[in-house]
């Protein structure tokens, strides 16, 4: 019955969000709803007012790291989007040059699509990719499916925000757990590179042998790219650093551009060459980033994440599209690209919030460490087995990673310790799970409807990827045994 009650808190979330009939946040709020009165009611540590306080503080603390980077790369995004000049039409290649189209379809969906959902989140990089190939005239499944794929770097989405929170989660540094996430992530890249190929074939997109393994080389290269980077400048700036460059290759290698269009291609991506060379500045140059550090820090708790305001991504984000406002004097636009990035962004701030609050909660009232202690006594080292069903589903289901790695990161800590598992591996493969399968999430799928007119088309889309759903568990759960395997004897 103990371990019922204590269960309630992810059980409540889990219903309110597979009903159909409530938002993530509203299920967030049921979630915090009921973690309080079972935490003070049957906590097996002792918590009372004051530590409810203590957890509900570390909760608000963790979702004001957070937040900046959500708010600050909608707003840069939307700035620097301003005035940018429409797609140029003759460049599209005609229907004659399969190759070319073919070539332009890999750059929005892998490159672009990523790129775009690094810097803000919330499906822009379906936006910008189905922006691209609209003028391919595929078919809305097709397009559909192209759209998703922009979503398979998710754990690098929204300035690395959900990286940064399973951290925190995981008291595991952030650069560390992104780094042992690249292998579930190129594991599963492999899948989604599978159903990329089907998909441009049943689009009429077919490519020679040739190509296909030139794809793939890219697609290698992009992800040594992105480990590199992420070692060195951590999840937060990482992907818009290493694809920055590779955007540029590619599309100077696909288009052969001449002098003005080169330009022209500069002067639009200017605002993000200027932040992403400010970014990695701060982390690589030792006496800018101790100046910086020097300026400001904020750490009321040891063992969570500090706030450092001179050095904190969504902070240069925020006066980024400050700074574009003044220079081309349009305080309006900012105030209405404001709203419009609070309007985009707000119920995934009011569920980070949330979340957190609930994680710590469940966490400080120690139900998290007997949950796992539960676990551990029934299924030994295999209780890592139910990490990708778990969170994988939930992931589906919520449209986000934050939800399982708060319900179920701590729990999954301590089972890593109690085992002998590699603790960042398997908070690894809790993260990944939970943010990479929610590319088949509903929410995901009506947003790629929405923008490839395929409205009524969502059940054919999803019977074309169940067998990637499929493959996908399957390849979590692959991990997960081999992490299993890997625990101390006894």
């Amino acid at each position: 019955m103990t371990y019922l009650l204590w269960s309630l808190p992810a059980l409540t979330v889990i219903a309110a969000i597979a009903s159909g009939r409530l938002s993530a946040t509203a299920a967030a709020i049921l979630g915090l709803a009921a973690a309080i009165p079972v935490a003070l009611s049957t906590a097996p540590a002792a918590f009372g007012g004051g530590e409810l306080g203590l957890a509900l503080a570390r909760g608000l603390w963790i979702g004001g790291i957070i937040t900046p980077y959500i708010l600050g790369g909608l707003l840069f995004w939307h700035m620097a989007a301003q005035g940018r000049a429409p797609a140029d039409r003759a460049a599209v290649p005609g229907p004659g040059d399969a190759l070319a189209r073919r070539r332009l379809l890999f750059f929005a969906c892998f490159l672009v699509g990523p790129f775009a959902e690094s810097a803000t989140g919330f499906g822009v990089g379906m936006l910008g990719t189905v922006l691209l190939i609209r003028p391919l005239n595929l078919q809305p499944r097709e397009t559909m499916v192209f759209a998703l794929l922009s979503q398979t770097l998710i754990p690098w989405g929204a300035m690395g925000s959900g990286t940064l929170l399973a951290s925190a989660y995981a008291r595991v540094p952030a650069s560390e757990l992104a780094l042992y996430s690249m292998v579930p992530v190129a594991l599963l890249m492999a899948l989604w590179m599978a159903l990329y190929w089907r998909t441009a074939a049943r689009a009429g997109l077919r490519a020679p042998t040739s190509e296909c393994w030139r794809e793939a080389g890219w697609m290698a290269a992009s992800l040594a790219a992105l480990a590199a980077a992420t070692a060195v400048l951590g999840p937060e700036t990482a992907l818009l650093s290493a694809y920055g460059p590779l955007i540029v290759l590619r599309f100077a290698l696909d288009r052969r551009p001449g002098r003005a269009q080169m330009l022209a291609a500069a002067r639009s991506a200017l605002p993000y060459i200027l932040m992403i060379a400010w970014l990695v500045a701060t982390r690589l140059l030792p006496g800018l980033n101790r100046g910086l550090s020097a300026l400001g820090a904020f750490n009321p708790f040891t063992d969570l994440p500090a706030w450092k305001p001179f050095l904190h991504a969504g902070s240069w984000l925020i006066a980024g599209a400050l700074a574009m406002a003044a220079l081309r004097r349009q305080p309006r636009v900012l105030a209405g690209q404001a709203r419009a990035a609070w309007t985009t962004g707000r119920h995934a701030v009011y569920s980070v919030f949330l979340f957190a609050m609930m994680a710590e909660v469940l966490a400080g009232a120690g139900i998290s460490q007997a949950f796992a202690d539960g676990l551990f006594a029934s299924l030994r080292d295999w209780t890592v087995l139910i990490t990708p069903i778990l969170a994988g589903a939930f992931g589906i289901l919520a449209n986000s990673g934050n939800a399982p790695n708060s319900l179920f990161m701590s729990s999954q800590l301590s089972l890593a310790l109690q085992a002998g598992l590699s603790v960042p591996g398997a908070a690894a493969l809790l993260h990944v799970s939970g943010t990479s399968l929610g590319i088949f999430s509903p929410v995901r799928m009506s947003i790629a409807a929405g923008l490839a007119h395929g409205r009524g088309q969502e059940r054919g889309v999803y019977v074309m990827l169940l067998p990637y759903a499929l493959a996908a568990f399957g390849v979590l759960l692959c991990l997960a045994l081999l992490l299993a395997l890997s625990g101390s004897p006894g």
